[in-house]
């Protein structure tokens, strides 16, 4: 076999060769596209353009680092950190409103003790303006009560029974005590004693405003009396300028001297002196109550 192919003409064995060159031509990416039918090509390439895309994907997906997922103790320090901050919050908005409430609280308590003051003299002025009308009293009763004494004493009695039987309302300041109470700002006196000497203050007026009414009811019937045994135009005429009454230096006439009227009109002076004295007590008392009570606030809110 070997001899025999050695055999073969050169020539032979080119036209061979030539021969499979042209059964199997060499074929160009583009000629092979020109060498498709037109449906064909452009599916291809729609392939071929997917293809590119996922690997483009691909290429930027591994490009991400990789995120595990958050523990336990990272979920626990976000939150706690989150907790303290609102909790920080809070206490810095708790401790601006004390103090702002505080410093209310002081401002109210220098008012009331500037009004407790006021009532202290305006006390003062009453108890000795009652002590008066006390000792006058007592007087008009004593001469009404000696027959021998009435006609050489009608001047003082004039003069007393005009000016005896009455009584000044006692006008206090209430203005912070009222604007605590009716705003409801009363909670800002943080020490219940504090508040409790307040209110018990406060509470006794009432019971000078009862004395005065029963004054006024007694006054009525009084002036009653006073009309049957006194002569208008002598009472007019002790009037001044300023409304204040004059005594007179003469004796006048009374318009009577019944022993029973006289005992009526001594009657009612005997009332309305116990009602003024009530009225001398309850102010004596309301004037120590406020003088104890300025003292305390003074101390406790350091205001001296």
């Amino acid at each position: 076999m070997i001899e025999e192919n050695k055999n073969i003409p050169s020539d032979v064995n080119s036209e061979s060769s030539m021969v499979n060159e042209e059964i199997v031509p060499s074929i160009t990416p583009a000629e092979e596209v020109e060498n498709l039918l037109p449906g064909e090509a452009q599916l291809k390439s729609e392939i071929e353009n997917q293809q590119s895309e996922i690997d483009n994907m691909e290429v930027h997906h591994h490009t991400h680092p990789s995120h595990g997922k958050k523990t336990w103790k990272e979920y626990f320090w976000e939150f706690f950190m989150l907790f303290l901050a609102v909790f920080c919050g809070f206490l810095a908005e708790y401790q601006l409103e004390q103090t702002i409430e505080h410093h209310r609280e002081k401002q109210y308590i220098e008012s009331m003790v500037a009004d407790l003051k006021s009532d202290q003299e305006v006390l003062s002025q009453n108890i000795a303006w009652v002590k008066t009308g006390i000792a006058m009293m007592d007087s008009l009763t004593t001469i009404l009560n000696t027959p021998s004494q009435i006609a050489a004493h009608t001047g003082e009695l004039y003069f007393f029974v005009r000016l005896a039987p009455r009584l000044k309302p006692l006008v206090n300041n209430s203005r912070t005590f009222e604007q605590l109470k009716n705003s409801g700002n009363f909670r800002l006196i943080r020490q219940l004693e504090a508040s409790n000497k307040i209110m018990t203050y406060y509470e006794k007026f009432p019971l000078v405003r009862l004395l005065e009414s029963i004054n006024e009811t007694e006054f009525t019937e009084y002036k009653k009396a006073v009309a049957k045994i006194f002569d208008p135009v002598v009472l007019v005429s002790m009037e001044g300028n300023r409304d204040e009454i004059l005594r007179i230096k003469d004796n006048p006439p009374l318009r009577t001297m019944d022993k029973e009227m006289l005992q009526e009109l001594s009657v009612f002076a005997v009332y309305m002196r116990g009602t003024k004295k009530g009225v001398l007590g309850a102010d004596e008392e309301l004037k120590t109550a406020g003088a104890e009570l300025i003292a305390y606030l003074e101390k406790e809110y350091h205001l001296e």
